[in-house]
């Protein structure tokens, strides 16, 4: 996939944002990590996989979709507050860990990896595991982009409502 284009309409969110809330030199680094790490646990919440003494199936595709899309835009803005880009696609992830638990779990340790070292090496880490974790719940390339595109246009919604 072709990132440049979600990349392109989060730091019109981002640069948004940061004017209308006078954020333009502040660094948000670690609230943009926290707020990843809330919405991947929104999203393991929605998919119930963690959930083995429930017999509640997961919530709707839609509404895991559109929690991953969340985490989505915070891992696309921290690669553009540190100043690094994505180049590689879904097509390259092949691996898939043991259970989406584990996935989770993966994409925990490498946010933290990033809090931790903020390089590219450990941001494309991030990205990739994500990108795992997308595979693993059955999300496709044209799926992920089209759910983004929706949620990027009720994000700046929301700004001009003073969410």
């Amino acid at each position: 996939m072709n990132w440049d284009l979600l990349f392109k309409m989060q730091d019109e969110l981002d640069q948004r944002i940061k004017q209308e809330h006078q954020l333009e030199n502040t660094d948000v680094v670690h609230e943009k990590i926290l707020a990843l790490l809330v919405e991947v646990g929104e999203l393991a919440n929605e998919t119930r996989c963690f959930k083995f003494w429930s017999h509640k199936g997961p919530n709707d595709h839609a509404a895991i979709l559109e929690e991953y899309v969340d985490g989505l835009h915070f891992i696309i803005s921290l690669g553009l507050e540190l100043g690094f880009s994505y180049e590689g696609s879904r097509n390259e992830v092949q691996e898939s860990l043991a259970s989406t638990s584990d996935e989770f779990l993966q994409v925990y340790e490498n946010t933290i990896a990033l809090k931790n070292k903020q390089t590219e090496a450990a941001y494309e880490q991030l990205f990739h595991s994500f990108l795992v974790l997308g595979e693993g719940l059955g999300f496709e390339e044209e799926m992920i982009k089209r759910a983004y595109v929706n949620k990027n246009e009720v994000n700046h919604q929301r700004q001009d409502t003073g969410y």
